[in-house]
């Protein structure tokens, strides 16, 4: 597989190399020592969520706060979806940028982002199905949301219908105001949940 960081900092997307033969196809999703040789970071699952969505749906950014934080890996197991991945970290060298990944069942494309980054997706297709292996089991009222349309981001979206969204993601403020109202972690924090697991070598 391929493992590759994003041009968000410490985000990484992973591409299986598939062998398709007379039955179908196999491929490894991803494996935990190349996750950890390319990023630097630990990773133990404690939590596996699964969202389904009609076609149009948008969830998201939806980030965590520092501590507990909540490093996930986020795959599409069925249909496809627009993902994305928003730097949340104030002072971190990529706050504010964003990148996207089409993720697309068949594919097996998946998409690494470290505590203190935000995810978001648009469902391409009905009844899209996204897997996430997350790092903390969830903890009330440390969920950080941000706009998804916030003009400052600038995330092209190129909807072709109305948008399906929550109440929570419809109201959220946008990056300049939550980071104002201290709403959002920092950078400092982050590099400090990611030191223990990097390796010699690796920048900070």
């Amino acid at each position: 597989m391929a493992i590759e960081e994003m041009k968000v900092r410490d985000a990484f997307r992973i591409t299986p190399s598939q062998l398709p033969d007379n039955r179908g196809l196999f491929f490894e999703a991803w494996r935990l020592g190349g996750l950890i040789a390319a990023s630097g970071q630990p990773f133990t699952v404690r939590q596996v969520n699964y969202s389904v969505s009609r076609r149009n749906t948008l969830r998201g950014i939806h980030g965590t706060t520092l501590p507990p934080g909540q490093a996930k890996l986020v795959t599409c197991v069925r249909g496809a979806a627009l993902d994305v991945v928003v730097d949340l970290r104030v002072g971190s060298p990529t706050f504010g940028m964003f990148d996207t990944t089409l993720q697309e069942a068949g594919s097996g494309i998946g998409v690494y982002l470290a505590d203190g980054l935000g995810h978001a997706f648009l469902a391409l297709s009905d009844d899209t199905c996204m897997n996430y292996l997350c790092s903390e089991e969830y903890v009330p009222g440390t969920m950080v949301d941000i706009q998804a349309l916030d003009p400052d981001i600038g995330i092209p979206w190129n909807t072709t219908g109305q948008l399906i969204r929550s109440d929570k993601d419809t109201h959220a403020p946008g990056l300049s105001e939550a980071a104002a109202r201290g709403l959002l972690p920092t950078y400092e924090q982050a590099l400090a949940s990611y030191r223990p697991a990097a390796p010699a070598g690796r920048r900070p």
